[in-house]
């Protein structure tokens, strides 16, 4: 029941770090729901009908051509929220939010939000200033796209996944992997190997395992950590 949501207990990091009467705004309208793998959150051009606060896990945002050619153009997980254009005043996306790896979230209804938002002020710039650290992020893998090398981008997803998943084990399939990336299977195939030789990470059937940050944090280089630093100094959150 929403009524036993306790700020100091949730996972999402967004929510646990808003000023306890901004959460008080919300909490009354929270449903706790799980998101199962391939889940579509939103779908292009289709009204979104509810903003999600997962809690450790990954979603991705996939961006789509008129061609059909489709790319992950960002991740969202316990750091932040889907349904970011509502907070714009915008009712639908041109891009899918898919789960990738399972987790929980707090569920909250699009009229509702767009309610609770305009009775509070802090909230909504609480919230814009998440929309901002996650356009660092979308602007950061188009130049990573242009810029760096399949391996470097590879161990930057990897490397922003396990940000997010809070785990070492990733349910992550070269097909899954390929889509994200922008890239043939076989290139996805072949960057794993090479990182996997390196010893930061050990593939399997249908996952990926991380075995040493550090050495995908050397591979990745200047490719990982804008957004990252960019969230803790707009939000003041780690």
């Amino acid at each position: 029941m929403t009524s036993f949501i306790v700020q100091s207990e949730v996972r999402n990091r967004l929510l646990r770090a808003l000023p306890p009467l901004e959460f008080e705004r919300l909490r009354s309208h929270f449903v706790r729901c799980s998101l199962d793998q391939g889940a579509v959150l939103e779908a292009p051009g289709v009204t979104i009908r509810a903003a999600h606060f997962p809690e450790p896990g990954m979603i991705s945002v996939v961006a789509h051509g008129a061609d059909g050619t489709q790319a992950e153009a960002g991740i969202v997980g316990p750091e932040g929220m889907t349904g970011i254009t509502l907070l714009n005043g915008v009712d639908a996306s041109p891009h899918t939010a898919l789960v990738q790896v399972p987790c929980r979230a707090l569920r909250i209804e699009a009229d509702v939000l767009r309610g609770v938002l305009a009775e509070s002020r802090p909230l909504h710039d609480y919230l814009l200033r998440y929309a901002q650290a996650f356009a660092v992020q979308l602007a950061q893998a188009g130049l990573c796209n242009a810029h760096f090398t399949i391996e470097q981008r590879l161990a930057r997803w990897l490397l922003m996944c396990h940000d997010r998943a809070d785990r070492e084990d990733l349910p992550l399939t070269h097909e899954m992997l390929s889509l994200m990336l922008g890239v043939r299977r076989a290139g996805v195939t072949t960057g794993l190997r090479v990182l996997e030789l390196t010893g930061a990470l050990k593939t399997r059937r249908g996952g990926v395992d991380i075995r040493d940050r550090t050495a995908l944090l050397e591979i990745a280089g200047a490719s990982y950590g804008v957004p990252e630093l960019e969230y803790t100094r707009i939000l003041g959150i780690p």
